[in-house]
């Protein structure tokens, strides 16, 4: 039969949502993987709150700890603690962070810049990026630092205080950051007491350089493909926070690179050739994922990951990772929380429906997992989830 003809693949929600718990190390631990590696296989670990970021991938490496993953960070430097997708703040495996920074700086810039009102010209945002990258070569600096390293180095008005913030003004250049960030000049250093430090990638990877958008494009639609596939452009657009018409033309320049299949009716598509799928049996497990978990945030359709209640309760108005969720059998069918008193972990778990035996019995386990990786003592409550416009 010619290729043009040949049977699209088929697949049930059972087996895709198999698969990627699999690839996402969430029905089993990744064995012999490093924090690295979990953080490539999941295209990034969202990590604007950092220990969930470190619950993140910590959670799919058998007995690793929070420990493990900020050494893999901040020690051994295998981690970059960057922006990934959406511009949010992500943790990214080193070696991978030439591919982000070629596609990220590639594709089309949402954010209105340079919209004339007071803030920067295109003009003074190329001497911002310059000056970043002059003076962070081998530095880690504060914002206030930066602000003031920056108004030395290419005007005062890149300190200008301008720009609206929770509490104050921040100063002009940051409108900068995020273009700076996803080029491959800035990224984030260590914490500095409770402040937050900014420094060059290339103190991470030394000799870095973002890779040609013809090559990293392509990379980052396939590692997104082949951790959450089968998926549409759509999926893909909602992902990064990219316009659609972006991502359906990104899928047809990858023309025969990509090979579409039919996911319980639905046209989406896959790396090609990359169809296996487990066998017929439905995922089983019970899980807690953190805030921002990226599994909950990249996983599409959101109505086959968060069914019925799951939908109403475990979503803010379709927005997933507000909440963390605690995961049944590949199904989003609750909501948990932590919360820290000294070395005590109180957890407090509200399931959507009444919980088996068994299920009881591998939630206790996975809330002693959780009081590993987070290096204290864990106390369990399960409640009763509320559902309504006040839960």
């Amino acid at each position: 039969m010619p290729e043009s003809q040949a049977p699209v693949p088929r697949f049930t929600w059972a087996q895709v949502s198999s698969r990627r718990l699999a690839r996402s190390g969430l029905s089993r631990p990744l064995d012999g993987a490093g924090p690295e590696d979990v953080v490539s296989a999941l295209c990034g670990a969202h990590a604007q709150v950092l220990s969930a970021g470190e619950q993140s991938v910590a959670m799919r490496i058998p007995g690793a700890t929070r420990a493990t993953v900020r050494d893999a960070l901040w020690t051994e430097r295998t981690l970059v603690k960057s922006r990934g997708a959406r511009g949010t703040v992500h943790l990214l495996a080193a070696r991978d962070l030439p591919m982000w920074t070629g596609a990220l700086s590639s594709m089309p810039d949402t954010r209105n810049m340079h919209r004339g009102d007071g803030m920067l010209t295109r003009e003074q945002t190329e001497q911002v990026i310059e000056g970043l990258r002059v003076v962070l070569t081998d530095a880690e600096m504060t914002a206030d630092e930066l602000t003031e390293a920056l108004a030395d180095h290419v005007g005062s008005w890149a300190g200008d205080r301008v720009m609206e913030a929770f509490q104050g003004m921040w100063p002009r250049w940051f409108e900068a950051m995020d273009l700076a960030t996803n080029q491959g000049v800035l990224c984030f250093g260590p914490q500095r007491g409770r402040k937050v430090t900014y420094t060059s990638p290339a103190r991470w990877l030394p000799g870095f350089t973002p890779a040609p958008a013809e090559v990293a494009v392509p990379w980052l639609v396939t590692s997104y493909l082949r951790a959450y596939g089968p998926a549409t452009p759509q999926h893909l657009a909602r992902w990064l926070a990219m316009p659609r018409r972006w991502a359906v033309d990104t899928f047809a320049a990858l023309g025969g690179a990509l090979q579409e299949v039919d996911l319980d009716g639905t046209r989406c598509w896959v790396v090609a050739g990359d169809t296996a799928m487990p066998e017929s049996e439905p995922p089983e497990g019970v899980r807690l994922l953190p805030y921002f978990d990226a599994y909950g945030v990249a996983s599409h359709p959101r109505e086959l990951l968060f069914p019925g209640r799951a939908f109403e309760r475990a979503l803010a108005g379709g927005q997933a990772g507000n909440y963390p969720v605690l995961l049944i059998d590949g199904l989003a069918a609750g909501v948990w929380h932590q919360r820290r008193s000294g070395r005590r972990i109180h957890v407090t778990v509200e399931p959507l429906s009444p919980l088996t035996d068994r299920q009881r019995r591998l939630l206790e386990d996975e809330v002693e997992r959780v009081g590993v990786i987070m290096e204290g003592k864990p106390e369990l409550t399960v409640g009763t989830v509320s559902v309504g416009p006040h839960a």
